[in-house]
């Protein structure tokens, strides 16, 4: 208990002791590019993953040979892996829309 109680005391004297951080220091277009360009890497990797699984499923369409069991797993890759796609470009869009209304709203990083 005593542990407890001396942890609890050192980790809320850090806090009080603690500098504080000035938000404007922060450069925000620096924040929101680095931010852009994960999300754009993001959408390129698993457009390509998207692109590979259509791929698979493709192949698997093809080789099939009229086996109703793999016919339908390859049907189901390939309608699992647009909608996967469907939803990344989407989120995609979305965060443009909302970088582009936030940098309005709130102006460009000074």
């Amino acid at each position: 208990m005593k542990k407890l109680i001396v942890t609890q005391t050192a980790f809320i004297a850090f806090l009080l002791i603690a500098s504080p951080v000035y938000a404007q220091s922060a450069d925000v277009s620096k924040i929101q590019t680095f931010i852009q360009s994960i999300i754009q890497v993001l959408v390129t990797l698993s457009g390509l993953v998207a692109a590979g699984f259509f791929v698979w499923g493709g192949v698997g369409y093809i080789t099939s040979s009229g086996n109703p069991e793999a016919l339908d797993k390859s049907k189901k890759t390939i309608l699992y892996s647009a909608i996967g796609l469907t939803v990344v470009l989407g989120a995609f869009v979305l965060s443009n829309v909302v970088s582009q209304l936030a940098t309005s709203a709130f102006g460009a990083g000074q």
